[in-house]
């Protein structure tokens, strides 16, 4: 049925549609965090944890998974990640009662993340070729974004008609779905012919085009990731937007916002310099982030319209960082580049809400303006360090 998708744009097709259905599971829990805040009793440092462990999870495991798919056909991986995803959702729905329980089913879905997400870039890599082999890995890498979305939308909505844990079931049965999915991608491709050890990793590390890329990316992972994880609860907080409005559904809007932005930001990093472009992004959403944490007292249109400003700024350079750091890497090592990729950028991610977190709660909490000007400006802070990055390490390019 589905064998015309297995390879070339009908392969990249079906991986964003996947990518789409396993983002469910990971984003459930920041769309509902406001509820888990009240319903658990939480503490901003409690809830830092429980956002952030998703990508301890994930850069735990994404070493071993990714570096794998030098060996084996990346398709593998990512059903074995997407089930582990699913499941992830279905065991919080059924016995999360609290802080500990949360945690270990959040590191869960952070593993199925691993499996996943840079598996599936090789899985597309591997089917695809060409000059238009770039623009298909930034179509894949912005439908994180539109996953993003999508599950913000959904646990908002399946949680007021069947509770949180039918929101997390339902979630958790979409990456299922995917993992059936992925199952259909043409298993004809070239035996692997992997150099060095499974988990050598300094030939990548020794890399500095890569590594410019990488380092890049681990501030903008840190941005990214503490500004999704906590933005239904700021919104929340600001009281933006009428009724209808909710803060689930701006931050679904925002995670449209943002999937458009990163395709067009790798179109522009194509087009022009990739480091300096990157760079000039990184320095605009700094700047966004210090903006948005100021706004709680502008008014509900002005927190509406930055929050959506952001969210596309601070996706500009995400595709673009990720695909160069693929277009540079060797190409007998492009599992293991993304490996290191993943690893130091979600490592990002993980410090990003926990950061995030201990800063809200040590300046006053939750209910305190000043305390989420503070927590956004921590934002902008790391992600001004990527460009350092980027700038000191890309002039490796010339030698």
């Amino acid at each position: 049925m589905f064998k015309y998708l297995g390879r070339g744009v009908g392969a990249v097709r079906l991986l964003c549609l996947a990518e789409v259905l396993t983002m469910g599971p990971v984003f459930a829990f920041p769309a509902l965090l406001p509820d888990f805040i009240s319903l658990f009793d939480f503490s901003s440092t409690e809830a830092g944890w429980l956002s952030g462990i998703t990508f301890a999870g994930y850069a735990a495991a994404v070493p071993t998974l990714s570096a794998l798919t030098d060996r084996l056909d990346a398709r593998r991986v990512y059903v074995a990640g997407a089930v582990v995803a699913g499941l992830s959702a279905l065991l919080f729905a059924v016995l999360a009662e609290g802080f500990w329980t949360a945690l270990v089913f959040r590191a869960l879905a952070g593993i199925g993340l691993a499996g996943t997400y840079m598996p599936g870039l090789k899985a597309l890599v591997d089917r695809t070729d060409g000059p238009d082999q770039p623009k298909w890995m930034s179509w894949y890498t912005a439908s994180f974004s539109l996953g993003t979305g999508i599950s913000f939308l959904t646990a908002g909505l399946f949680a007021e008609i069947l509770g949180w844990r039918g929101a997390f079931a339902l979630l958790g049965a979409g990456a299922l779905v995917a993992a059936a999915l992925v199952l259909a991608l043409d298993n004809r491709i070239p035996a692997a012919k992997p150099i060095g050890k499974l988990l050598d990793l300094r030939p990548v590390l020794a890399n500095r085009r890569v590594m410019a890329y990488v380092l890049g990316y681990f501030a903008h992972m840190w941005e990214l990731f503490g500004l999704r994880s906590w933005m239904v609860a700021f919104l929340a907080f600001a009281a933006a937007g009428p009724a209808f409005l909710t803060p689930t559904l701006v931050a679904a809007l925002s995670s449209v916002v943002a999937m458009t932005a990163s395709i067009g930001g790798a179109a522009l990093a194509l087009k022009y310099d990739r480091i300096r472009t990157c760079s000039l992004f990184a320095v605009a959403s700094g700047t966004c982030a210090v903006l948005v944490g100021l706004s709680s007292g502008w008014g509900m249109a002005a927190v509406v319209v930055l929050m959506l400003v952001y969210n596309g700024v601070v996706q500009l350079d995400s595709a673009a960082l990720t695909t160069g750091a693929v277009l540079a890497a060797e190409p007998e090592r492009r599992g293991a580049s993304i490996a290191v990729h993943s690893l130091i950028g979600f490592a990002g991610a993980f410090l990003g809400p926990l950061a995030f977190g201990w800063i809200l709660e040590s300046a006053g909490g939750a209910q305190s303006a000043l305390a989420w000007a503070l927590a956004f400006a921590s934002l902008g802070a790391v992600a001004a360090l990527g460009p350092l990055a980027l700038i000191g390490l890309g002039r490796a390019r010339s030698k």
